[in-house]
């Protein structure tokens, strides 16, 4: 159900009873998407939002809207877990600013969504608690991080879940599973709250069953947040239904891309320029290392906020005879294998000898990367590529290749390494009838724009 139907549904039964059928259905997950339900709170915030609506007072946009959270932001009344044994039984203290802005329009979080440990990896294999499986087929994987809540929106248990990306996290598992998938401008929503990943690329957005579902979530949660120093202003979310100069990323169509996701993406392309819709091809030559460059960047990044988990202030503790040892003891057991395999590659190349032949030279090929996006956008309105080069791959399939389980992610990490706004619109399926989504791209604070793009495509597909 989109948010506009359980509103309606709201005014019908009541945000309880709404709240009620919601957790009902989070129980009754089969495909563990969800790893733990708030229904204390929730049931009581929904008592408030009735209270609000028989009294004739605003409840907020979202009144009664059930929804979940990934659960690597803090909520109150529940564990933040970040699907690690490190943060395993780890209560927060506060609320992220994105779940006070959403209860103060009225939404109701209902639970916590299953991810890779930590956000890393794409498919939330590497979840302590197991993985997820796919909406249209068990045996695949979810996608991921934010695999959890694209299931939980695909499967209809609440409307529209929040998700993290830091290289495709909202955008790749929302393609896996036929949802729309919203990665806004970098700065756009703060991250106060939210556990780090990468702090250069981490960004919050929500996973929905529409695009304008995910204009009006955009909306309450956006903007400037005096506790988090790297939020912006976006320009206003408008709708529109001008033509557009759509670039289509040649590099996108390379070896490893499965055959039928270039042929769904084409004959999206071909949907777009029966609409009016000018469409051409965008060279950007420095697209195709745009993965290596994540790679270095990223782990060095994520090496540093994993730091702070030593088992003495937060985190698992392990017994050792002296500090060193109880450090040692602790992040072993706390950390999952890409956990480790991520810190060591980002100390790696942070470290004497190495910082200027990888993590300098990486920073210097996103200046590349950056600056070509920003020619592509002096000509064209918005890119288009697929959001991932194949649809959902079997579980189990690529957890022991890591090479091939990042490669995955070889066509959202761009956007993510130039802090643009991406979305990724369900654009078909295969001849097995598996999704398959194409990615919009659209300039820094311009989320308008891709938003309006998507809904077009929307209608066409």
């Amino acid at each position: 159900m989109t948010i506009a139907e359980i509103q309606a549904r709201v005014k019908e039964v009541g945000a309880r009873k709404v709240v009620e059928e919601a957790i009902t259905r989070a129980r009754a997950d089969a495909k563990h998407a969800v790893l733990e339900v708030i229904e204390t709170r929730a049931l009581k915030r929904a008592d408030e939002v009735d209270a609000k609506l028989q009294k004739g007072e605003n409840a907020g946009r979202l009144a009664g809207v059930p929804f979940l959270a990934k659960d690597n932001i803090l909520t109150f009344d529940s564990k933040t877990t970040a699907s690690s044994h490190m943060l395993e039984n780890f209560e927060a203290p506060y609320q992220a600013t994105v779940i006070e802005k959403l209860e103060a329009e009225g939404a109701i979080c209902v639970g916590k969504t299953n991810l890779d440990a930590f956000a890393h990896g794409g498919s939330t294999e590497n979840s302590y608690f197991g993985p997820t499986k796919n909406t249209y087929d068990d045996e695949r994987v979810a996608g991921g991080s934010s695999g959890g809540s694209a299931v939980a929106v695909a499967t209809g248990i609440v409307p529209f879940a929040l998700g993290s990306d830091t290289g495709g996290s909202i955008r790749q598992p929302a393609s896996y599973n036929g949802v729309v998938g919203l990665k806004p401008t970098y700065g756009s929503v703060s991250r106060y709250g939210v556990v780090a990943m990468a702090s250069s690329t981490d960004v919050v957005g929500p996973i929905t069953t529409s695009v304008e579902d995910a204009r009006l979530v955009l909306d309450v949660i956006k903007g400037v947040d005096e506790r988090d120093g790297t939020t912006i202003e976006i320009e206003p979310l408008l709708s529109t239904d001008k033509k557009l100069k759509i670039g289509v990323i040649r590099q996108c169509f390379g070896e490893g891309v499965d055959e039928s996701v270039v042929r769904t993406t084409n004959e999206t392309i071909e949907k777009l320029k029966a609409a009016g819709h000018t469409v051409d091809e965008v060279d950007l030559p420095t697209f195709r290392h745009a993965l290596a460059v994540y790679y270095i960047v990223v782990p060095a990044e994520l090496t540093s906020n994993l730091a702070r988990y030593d088992g003495i202030k937060y985190g698992t503790q392990k017994d050792g005879a002296d500090l060193t040892t109880v450090y040692e003891a602790s992040r072993s057991a706390g950390f999952m294998d890409e956990n480790k395999r991520r810190i060591l590659i980002g100390n790696y190349v942070l470290s004497s000898g190495y910082y200027d032949a990888y993590y300098r030279k990486a920073q210097t090929v996103r200046t590349l990367i950056i600056n070509e996006f920003n020619k592509a956008f002096s000509e064209h309105d918005i890119l288009l590529s697929p959001t991932a080069p194949t649809p959902a791959f079997k579980l189990g399939e690529n957890t022991g290749d890591p090479l091939q389980m990042y490669l995955a992610d070889m066509m959202t990490v761009p956007a993510s390494l130039a802090g643009v706004s991406a979305i990724s619109v369900p654009a078909g399926t295969t001849e097995t009838g598996l999704p398959v989504g194409v990615q919009l791209i659209a300039p820094m604070r311009q989320d308008s724009v891709v938003l309006s793009a998507a809904q077009q495509l929307e209608a066409l597909c």
